[in-house]
């Protein structure tokens, strides 16, 4: 008989993690925002779910959104210092559809986002989430691939 070994979870220091662990949660986090955002907005067709959600989540626009984000000063010290620590990490897996320095910023903005997770500071996940999804709505971005 298969048992499942049973997990006790435990307060976790994010500052103690690697950035690339801090992404993996992170891609979660910010996933589930924007795909209540789409529902909420109306969208219910998975195949156009799937689409639209590309806009936020992908590679190029986390890329983009990290770089404004910082260029416009809106994220604290811990925030940068989170961002620089994933987007340093070592990867263990190869970018797909993009350049190796745009997957770089993108996981480090996912870390920034499940650092954030890990504090429980959901007022500012949804502060910097809603930034976000305004950036992309009013063309704030541009979706390029970082050489």
């Amino acid at each position: 008989m298969n048992q499942t070994k049973k997990m006790i979870e435990n307060e976790v220091n994010p500052d103690t993690l690697n950035g690339q662990t801090l992404a993996y949660l992170g891609d979660a986090v910010y996933e589930i925002f924007i795909r209540r955002h789409l529902i909420k907005c109306g969208i219910v067709k998975p195949q156009v779910l799937q689409r639209r959600a590309t806009h936020y989540v992908s590679a190029k626009a986390q890329a983009a959104l990290i770089t404004k984000l910082q260029e416009d000063n809106l994220l604290t010290e811990g925030e940068v210092a989170t961002f620089h620590r994933g987007r340093n990490s070592k990867t263990y897996t190869k970018a797909k559809n993009t350049s190796l320095a745009t997957y770089q910023l993108s996981t480090g903005f996912e870390a920034v986002w499940g650092y954030l997770e890990l504090l429980n500071k959901k007022d500012r996940i949804e502060q910097l989430t809603e930034w976000c999804i305004k950036t992309i709505e009013n063309g704030g971005i541009e979706e390029y691939d970082f050489k």
